[in-house]
């Protein structure tokens, strides 16, 4: 089965062709300013494949995917809150699913990676924001409205989400303003700054474990999965996973839940996770 798979990004539309379970002529460009630009692309794009037989498409915000209707926000505002599914069938003259990023990331994993033979998995999916999943018995809990799995969203004080204290843009955003320069730094930076003994860095370092695991920690004590599995842009940094698990395990032991042990894993599919798990949901509604 030939599918085109898309990831609509702030930024960049991802796309690849898959094909005997394999994903080849991967690609992108900058995403469009509006929606006919957008259609039109996309018409050019799909042009440069023969005989396709779907276009499966991971979107940010909150999916409807049996309706095809994007609701929430996202940096792309103007793919919400209309018939964008049925649109681009249209467009394409073949079927079209849709479904959100971070379930695309988990979809990969349930259907061919890390989360294959897990009972449960929670996914943190850490980007530019922090983006979740809940996987049981083979299946995507996404709630009565949508907001299954939203961990970003989680309040870790009075008013600061876990997205704008652990998302590393968020996250340097708040060093940069508490240590302005003439060139700020990126989640990268801090890092390696932190890496090389910084003393500021690690203290900011330190802080973004010590808040990362209390939000795993709180969805643990709600779902006990048998696995976190963490993706986005931060899994590059493989470093990271024992700080974490010693962290997660720290704070379970100090609230009485020492028995509560968690497997902590990365992603497997990284940076092609989203298009992998776009085609995974286009087999699991189209198959």
């Amino acid at each position: 089965m030939k599918i085109l798979a898309l990831d609509f990004g702030g930024t960049a539309i991802k796309y690849g062709l898959w094909e005997d379970r394999d994903l080849s002529h991967l690609g992108s460009f900058a995403t469009p300013t509006n929606w006919d630009a957008m259609k039109q692309t996309l018409k050019e794009l799909a042009k440069s494949f023969s005989d396709l037989e779907g276009v499966a498409i991971s979107a940010p915000g909150s999916v409807d995917v049996k309706a095809g209707i994007i609701g929430g926000i996202s940096a792309i505002p103007y793919i919400h809150h209309f018939p964008i599914g049925k649109e681009l069938e249209e467009l394409f003259g073949v079927p079209v699913t849709i479904e959100n990023d971070a379930n695309c990331a988990a979809l990969a994993e349930m259907q061919y990676g890390v989360a294959q033979h897990k009972r449960s998995t929670a996914f943190f999916i850490i980007g530019s924001g922090i983006g979740g999943a809940i996987a049981i018995n083979g299946e995507l809990v996404k709630g009565a409205h949508l907001f299954g799995g939203e961990f970003g969203y989680m309040l870790m004080d009075e008013k600061r989400t876990l997205s704008q204290l652990t998302s590393p843009v968020q996250w340097a955003e708040k060093y940069n303003r508490e240590h302005p320069s003439e060139q700020p730094l990126s989640g990268k930076s801090i890092f390696d700054l932190a890496d090389k003994g910084n003393a500021e860095a690690l203290h900011y370092v330190g802080e973004w474990y010590q808040t990362l695991a209390r939000g795993m920690a709180n969805v643990c004590l709600v779902i006990d999965p048998e696995q976190i599995a963490i993706g986005g842009g931060i899994s590059q940094r493989k470093e990271i996973l024992a700080p974490i698990k010693e962290e997660l395990n720290k704070i379970l032991k100090q609230n009485g839940a020492s028995e509560l042990t968690v497997e902590v894993v990365f992603c497997e599919f990284e940076q092609q996770a989203n298009l992998i798990g776009a085609v995974a949901n286009f087999e699991r509604m189209k198959g």
